[in-house]
């Protein structure tokens, strides 16, 4: 049987919302990753340093994501900002471009609210 998923995610928690048949499951996953704060420009070196730590902080977090993702048949994309747009490149760099049937802005979502919309938009 498919595995349809919902994915809420931002830089800081994902949510995955799966739907199989009439089972639904819900996963969260933090990143563990501090706050990117930008830095004066007299600060080169050490800014460099941190935006590399973030990166490698944030590639891992995205891997874990994805890992979690295999074995889906569709997934759809939310998310308030640009880790959507990072997670629908990196799905697609990982093979998985196929299974996308959507990528959407969406604010602020509670567990249950990303559960329901997950049921409405596969269950349909």
């Amino acid at each position: 049987m498919q595995r349809d998923v919902a994915l809420w995610i931002d830089h800081k928690k994902a949510v995955i919302a799966a739907v199989t048949g009439d089972t639904e499951v819900l996963t969260r996953l933090q990143s563990g990753i501090e706050k990117h704060v930008r830095y004066s420009a007299s600060d080169g070196a050490a800014e460099d340093s941190r935006d590399r730590r973030f990166e490698k902080h944030l590639n891992e977090y995205y891997d874990t994501v994805i890992t979690s993702l295999r074995d889906a048949g569709s997934i759809l994309i939310l998310g308030p900002g640009e880790a959507k747009r990072e997670m629908e490149k990196r799905l697609r760099d990982a093979g998985l471009g196929k299974a996308i049937v959507g990528v959407e802005t969406a604010d602020k979502m509670t567990d249950p609210q990303i559960a329901a919309l997950a049921r409405r938009r596969f269950r349909e």
